[in-house]
C-alpha cells in the first residue's frame, strides 16, 4: 500500500494578528475590534497545514529570525503536524509579522512585514536533492528559495507548483518560467499581463508565456484554467457560500 504523499512547502512564515471589525476602515482614525487572535500563518505555511490535514506528509522550508516570534511560529506549526526541521533561523533578524483586519463579510486588509535579513536568498537547497518529495509548492514571499526549489523539482520531473500571488512584477517573471503548475490570483495575473485584462484573457496570456498548467482564481467568481488540449480557457464556478473569513482560502486552494 502506498504511503502518504510527501510535499515540500516553501515560502511565507508569519505571525498574524487578526482583528475583527464590523466594517473595514475607509479613513484614518482609531477603530475598536470586536475580536482578536494571533496565529502562525503565511501562504506556504497555511497550505502546508491544509495538506497535512488532508493526509499528506509535509515539510516546510521557510526563513525566520532567531527571536521569540520565530520560536512561537515553529512550535505552532509543528503542533499542526508539519515538519519544521528545514526552517532557516537567521541570527539578528526579525521573524515576519502581519496585521490583518477582517470585516463582517469576511473581506480583509492585510499588511505584512518581512525583514530583508530573514528573506535573503539562500545559497543552496536545504537538502542535497528533492527527490524524496512527490511535489513542491512555493509562494512568492521568499523568491530566492522558491526559484531554487522550483528549478530542482521540475528537473526531477515532479510537480513544481507556484502559488502566484500579488508581488513585484520582477519576482513573478522570475518564478513563472520555472513552474510546472501555476495558480495565480487575479491581481497577480494582472500585474504580469496588464491591469486592464479580465481573468479569462489574463489566463490565456499567462498560458501563452509558459508550457505549464495555468489557472487564475477570482474568489467568488470562480476559477479560469487553460486547457492545452483544446487551447481554450475554461471556467469553473465557485460554490455559493456565505463567507465568514476568507483568510488563507486562496492559499489552501492553490
Amino acid at each position: 500500500m502506498a504511503g502518504p504523499i510527501k510535499l515540500l512547502s516553501v515560502g511565507a512564515f508569519t505571525l498574524d494578528t487578526i482583528l475583527r471589525l464590523e466594517t473595514l476602515p475607509a479613513h484614518q482614525g482609531k477603530f475598536i475590534a470586536s475580536d482578536g487572535v494571533q496565529i502562525a500563518s503565511g501562504m506556504a505555511t497555511s497550505a502546508a497545514c491544509a495538506a497535512h490535514r488532508l493526509g499528506a506528509d509535509v515539510s516546510l522550508w521557510a526563513s525566520a529570525g532567531d527571536d521569540a516570534v520565530g520560536d512561537r511560529l515553529i512550535a505552532e506549526i509543528e503542533a499542526e503536524g508539519v515538519d519544521c526541521s528545514l526552517v532557516r533561523r537567521v541570527a539578528g533578524a526579525r521573524s515576519a509579522l502581519a496585521a490583518i483586519l477582517v470585516d463582517a463579510h469576511g473581506e480583509r486588509i492585510i499588511v505584512p512585514f518581512y525583514d530583508s535579513r530573514a528573506q535573503a536568498d539562500p545559497d543552496t537547497l536545504p537538502l542535497a536533492e528533492l527527490s524524496a518529495f512527490d511535489a513542491v509548492l512555493v509562494d512568492v514571499r521568499w523568491p530566492g528559495a522558491a526559484a531554487l526549489a522550483l528549478a530542482a523539482t521540475r528537473d526531477a520531473g515532479r510537480p513544481a507548483i507556484l502559488d502566484a500571488d500579488t508581488a513585484p512584477v520582477d519576482v513573478l517573471e522570475r518564478l513563472l518560467p520555472l513552474a510546472s503548475h501555476i495558480v495565480a490570483s487575479e491581481p497577480a495575473a494582472r500585474i504580469v499581463c496588464g491591469h486592464a485584462l479580465d481573468p479569462e484573457s489574463a489566463c490565456a496570456d499567462l498560458a501563452s508565456r509558459t508550457d505549464a498548467f495555468v489557472a487564475v482564481t477570482g474568489g467568488a467568481a470562480g476559477t479560469w484554467w487553460h486547457d492545452r488540449g483544446t487551447g481554450r480557457v475554461r471556467h469553473v464556478e465557485a460554490p455559493k457560500v456565505k463567507a465568514v473569513d476568507t483568510l488563507a482560502a486562496g492559499d489552501v486552494f492553490h
